[in-house]
């Protein structure tokens, strides 16, 4: 292997949280075998496009990453295009053949041999290497690409659950859960760097431990988490509503450190709808889980996605779940137009709903919400929240972060007078004056 001393390498990381941990273990091995991470793309040797494949839009979103990377090449500033991830991994022959700007394409098998790959590209070689999904490094260092002060922990890899408009288990395979040890030992050692806040994460969290141990153990897992010194702050996104269990709730109301936030991707809530889906439940069923979460762990806050104009979905049924957005009150919520995915039974399904009407539904979702939120962020006035702090917005002259109900990068801010001695990573108690759309606004009182 040549000597990569002074080699810089960039690295840009698209899509969900699970795949920005797998850019994080990337760029460990990277730096560890002596290349320098540099965020400016003009300044790098090579650059490694991370892809997200999930849906239409993501996919859309890597191919015109992987084209502005690949000018840079053609400009003569760049010497490498390495592409991995899930596109990587879904289209691996198409890749190839579409987009020959690449210079080697990694499956997310293959990511533990991402540093004799950089080098492969360096020297002028072409590749792909594909492995077994299972194989998908799941240990190791990393470089967070977070700030310091928050991390994802990722639990589990792959799916079981074979939602029908779903492509996650076609690319990430089957569900795998990582030893208890193992992941209280990582959240262990980024707590010693500074990490305050970790964020629970997988395809499937609340199944955690179903697979490895015959039983889900993420309750167990939460209370050890609980114990890492460091750590004030535990976030839990993707819990399935399946595996939801009173343990779980039990745990989360019992434990300081756990928020009172909960990330419930429901997708939709019309029985039929739902077994369409290859999902179980109905409103009666869904609204009876929710009242017991939220009976449970008063005051917590639900988060949830849905979609919008599933094939076969009528305008009565989508009428309930607009309904059903205006009843439940979801604290923070999402919504997507629903997008065929290739070899998935959703995408050969009668019905399809046209896009002008995907749009629109999913605006009157998105409509509906707003008028939720708003209600919610008038609620917080006058109120007194913990609120971690991200930075100083020079332009409103004002300090921002999120509280206990905002996860990273996905909800909302609270921007708010400060102490000139603040820095991101510190707590603050704020009291709130007013809102400005989804964001809270206030002053520091301690």
């Amino acid at each position: 292997m040549t000597e990569q001393k002074g080699k810089k390498i960039g690295i840009i990381s698209l899509g969900c949280p699970k795949n920005q941990v797998d850019a994080e273990l990337m760029l460990y091995r990277l730096r560890e075998a002596g290349y320098e991470i540099t965020p400016d793309e003009e300044k790098a040797d090579a650059i490694i496009v991370n892809t997200c494949g999930f849906i239409e839009d993501a996919k859309k979103e890597a191919i015109d990453a992987i084209l502005e990377t690949a000018a840079l090449k053609a400009e003569g500033r760049l010497k490498a295009l390495i592409v991995t991830g899930c596109l990587a991994e879904r289209y691996q022959d198409e890749m190839a053949k579409e987009l020959p700007e690449i210079d080697v394409i990694v499956g997310i098998g293959a990511n533990r041999e991402i540093v004799s790959l950089v080098e492969q590209a360096l020297e002028g070689e072409r590749a792909a290497r594909f492995a077994p999904k299972a194989e998908l490094e799941m240990e190791g260092g990393r470089v967070l690409t977070t700030p310091p002060y928050t991390a994802y922990l990722r639990v589990a890899d792959g799916c079981d659950n074979r939602c029908a408009y779903c492509a996650i288990p076609l690319i990430r395979g089957g569900f795998r859960s990582r030893k208890m040890e193992d992941i209280v030992k990582e959240a262990e050692e980024l707590a010693a760097n500074g990490v305050k806040e970790l964020v629970v994460i997988a395809q499937d969290t609340s199944r955690y431990g179903l697979d490895l141990y015959g039983e889900l153990r993420l309750p167990a897992l939460l209370s050890q988490l609980c114990a890492v010194e460091g750590v004030r702050w535990i976030r839990i996104l993707y819990a399935y509503p399946d595996t939801i269990t009173d343990e779980l709730l039990d745990v989360m109301a019992k434990e300081e450190k756990i928020l009172p936030y909960l990330d419930i991707p429901l997708q939709h809530c019309e029985g039929r709808v739902l077994k369409a889906m290859n999902r179980r439940g109905d409103r009666e069923s869904l609204s009876a889980l929710l009242n017991r979460i939220r009976s449970k762990v008063p005051g917590i806050a639900l988060r949830t996605t849905l979609i919008a104009g599933f094939p076969g979905e009528t305008e009565e049924e989508f009428s309930e779940l607009a309904d059903f957005v205006r009843t439940e009150k979801f604290a923070r919520m999402g919504s997507f137009a629903y997008s065929p995915e290739e070899d998935t039974p959703a995408a050969e399904m009668d019905g399809q709903v046209p896009n002008e009407v995907k749009a629109r539904r999913q605006e009157i979702l998105m409509t509906e919400q707003a008028a939720v939120t708003q209600e919610w962020n008038q609620a917080r006035i006058g109120s007194e929240l913990t609120v971690l702090v991200e930075g100083y917005d020079r332009l409103v002259k004002r300090w921002y972060g999120r509280t206990i109900y905002d996860a990273p990068e996905i909800d909302a801010k609270v921007f708010f007078e400060g102490e000139g001695t603040l820095r991101p990573g510190d707590f603050a108690t704020v009291q709130i004056e007013d809102f400005i759309d989804c964001d809270l606004l206030g002053k520091q009182i301690l």
